[in-house]
C-alpha cells in the first residue's frame, strides 16, 4: 500500500534547473512529495515553461506590481502557496531575499539549497570566493530557511574537490551538476528522515 505523497511547492525566478531535479524526482511513484505549484516571481521565467511543459500547475506572481510593498508580494505568495495545499516549499533559484513575514509562516517547512557548502561562503559569488580563499573542497547544502540569509538549519550537503586549474565556471558547473544530485534526495530525507545515499562523485553529510 502506498503512502500519500506531501505536498511540495517550489518557488524560482530563472531557467529552475533544480526545480526541474525536483520534478523529475516526484515523477517516481516511490518519491515522498508531489509537486503541487510552481510559482514565480518573474512572468517570464524559463521554469514555468519547463513546469507547464510537465504538467503541472504554474503561477507568476511579479514583485514588480506591487512596487516597493515587498510585505504585499509576499502576503500573496503566502495565499497562493495555502491555496495550493502546499505542506513544505521548496526554493530553487528564488532570487528576492525573504522577510520574515514569510520565513515565519514557512518555519520549518521551506527549504533552500546554496552553492557552497555553509556555514562557509554565504551569499553570492561562492565559486569566486572559493578559489580566492584557496579552500581544497567546495559544494552545495540544502537547508531549512529562517530570517538569517543562508543560515538556517543544514539538511544535506554534497562537496566536491577543487581541482587545478579550476575557473569559476568549471567549479560552479560541477557543483550545479551535484545540486541536482543533492536536493531531492534531502527532501525525501526530509520528508521521511529516511537515510540518503550521495550523488554520484560527491561526499554526503545529512544533518
Amino acid at each position: 500500500m502506498s503512502t500519500a505523497k506531501t505536498p511540495v511547492a517550489i518557488l524560482l525566478s530563472g531557467r529552475g534547473s533544480n526545480a526541474t531535479a525536483l520534478i523529475t524526482a516526484a515523477q517516481d511513484p516511490d518519491f515522498p512529495a508531489r509537486i503541487c505549484l510552481v510559482l514565480s516571481n518573474n512572468p517570464d521565467a524559463p521554469g514555468l515553461d519547463m513546469a507547464r511543459a510537465a504538467g503541472l500547475p504554474t503561477l507568476a506572481i511579479d514583485h514588480r506590481s506591487f512596487g516597493k510593498d515587498r510585505a504585499a508580494h509576499e502576503r500573496a505568495i503566502h495565499a497562493a502557496l495555502e491555496d495550493s495545499g502546499a505542506q513544505a516549499v521548496c526554493l530553487a533559484g528564488y532570487m528576492r531575499l525573504l522577510t520574515p513575514y514569510l520565513t515565519t509562516a514557512w518555519a520549518g517547512r521551506m527549504l533552500n539549497i546554496h552553492p557552497s557548502l555553509l556555514p562557509s561562503f554565504p551569499g553570492l559569488h561562492t565559486h569566486e570566493r572559493a578559489l580566492a580563499a584557496g579552500v581544497r573542497l567546495h559544494g552545495c547544502t540544502v537547508h531549512l530557511v529562517t530570517e538569517g540569509m543562508d543560515e538556517g538549519p543544514i539538511l544535506g550537503q554534497a562537496a566536491v574537490p577543487v581541482l587545478p586549474g579550476d575557473t569559476p565556471d568549471l567549479l560552479a558547473a560541477r557543483v550545479l551538476q551535484q545540486e541536482h544530485g543533492l536536493y531531492p534526495l534531502a527532501l525525501r530525507h526530509f520528508l521521511t528522515q529516511n537515510p540518503a545515499t550521495a550523488p554520484n562523485g560527491a561526499a554526503l553529510v545529512v544533518a
